[in-house]
């Protein structure tokens, strides 16, 4: 395995300087947003597809400071029923695959989206109930209808063009955000689409990683490491569905923290653990979104805690074999 971040953190700062600044703290790969809700501060699609200086100088860069792209992440909703946010959406994806096999990149990471609930709608609708029946038509379209011809024609031009590697984040909002929802996708379409495992997302959902993880396997892609801390009390009051701001974080259910902020360190020993028995050994990518903690602080404090846990290398034989 190795350590990595996700650089969009430090947008407002030249990808030179991150990367100087990574590669003095044992980073060894980096996730790069191209669009969508990451933004592209550090790779645009639209200038390096069409100047061949600026893509030999930004590979060259990623050579300078030894550093490895593990993925290219473009997270949006290209399949949102307002046609022209859905197209902005599906534009940056087609870039973003357009760009990692001009890199040699595999992997790209995104959401499954999630349409709205019938032809007319405006905004997307998540659907968390079976009941009234009215949601369950609302699934069979939404499914059937939209979301697996959409990820079917994404995933074979993603082929064409050398990414086999789709990794959509589990993430509640979308149709796809539990082990269930991206297995099920993954068998309608094919096994291009796995995951970007995110624990975050999970934990405030009553998800255990661990076992998320055995259930996933080798349809794990790619990996984030956010922490999810949960209020007792207030979920013992409201439940885990929770609509207020992030930042008023007294009064919520959970909160996003950094890596050992929402669990221990022993509980993330057992997430990197079970991600070797499954046979992952690729990117622990930092995901910062600790309102708590400055961008720089927080990811220290993560990078040193994952530091002491990551398996680096591959087990040896035992003596006793």
């Amino acid at each position: 395995m190795k350590l990595g971040v996700l650089t969009v953190l430090f947008s407002d700062r030249p990808l030179e300087e991150v990367l100087k600044y990574l590669k003095e703290q044992g980073v060894q790969m980096v996730e790069i947003g191209v669009g969508g809700f990451p933004g592209n501060a550090h790779a645009n699609p639209e200038v390096l597809l069409n100047d061949e200086k600026k893509l030999t100088e930004f590979k060259e860069l990623i050579k300078k400071y030894d550093m490895e792209i593990s993925s290219l992440s473009v997270h949006g909703n290209p399949i949102h029923p307002n046609k022209e946010i859905a197209a902005k959406y599906h534009h940056d994806f087609v870039q973003a695959v357009l760009l990692a096999e001009k890199l040699g990149v595999r992997n790209i990471n995104t959401f499954s989206g999630c349409p709205g609930g019938s032809k007319d709608d405006k905004t997307p609708n998540w659907v968390t109930c079976p009941w009234p029946n009215d949601f369950l038509q609302i699934l069979d379209y939404q499914w059937n209808e939209v979301l697996i011809p959409y990820w079917k024609e994404a995933v074979k031009f993603a082929k064409d063009h050398g990414v086999d590697k789709i990794g959509l984040e589990l993430h509640p909002g979308f149709c796809v955000y539990n082990p269930e929802t991206l297995l099920k996708l993954r068998d309608a379409v094919g096994k291009e689409i796995g995951a970007n495992f995110d624990p975050s997302h999970l934990i405030w959902q009553g998800i255990n990683p661990v076992e998320a993880i055995k259930v996933l396997g080798d349809a794990i892609f790619h990996f984030h490491a956010k922490d999810t801390a949960l209020d007792e009390r207030n979920i013992k009051v409201n439940g885990v569905l929770d609509t207020k701001r992030y930042d008023r974080v007294l009064e919520r259910a959970w909160v996003f923290r950094t890596v050992g902020y929402g669990n221990g360190e022993h509980y993330w020993r057992r997430i990197i653990s079970t991600l070797r028995l499954i046979g992952y050994d690729y990117a622990i990518s930092i995901e910062h979104e600790d309102g708590l903690m400055s961008n720089t602080e927080g990811l220290n404090k993560a990078i040193n805690l994952l530091k002491n846990i990551i398996i680096y290398e591959q087990p040896t034989e035992a003596y006793w074999i």
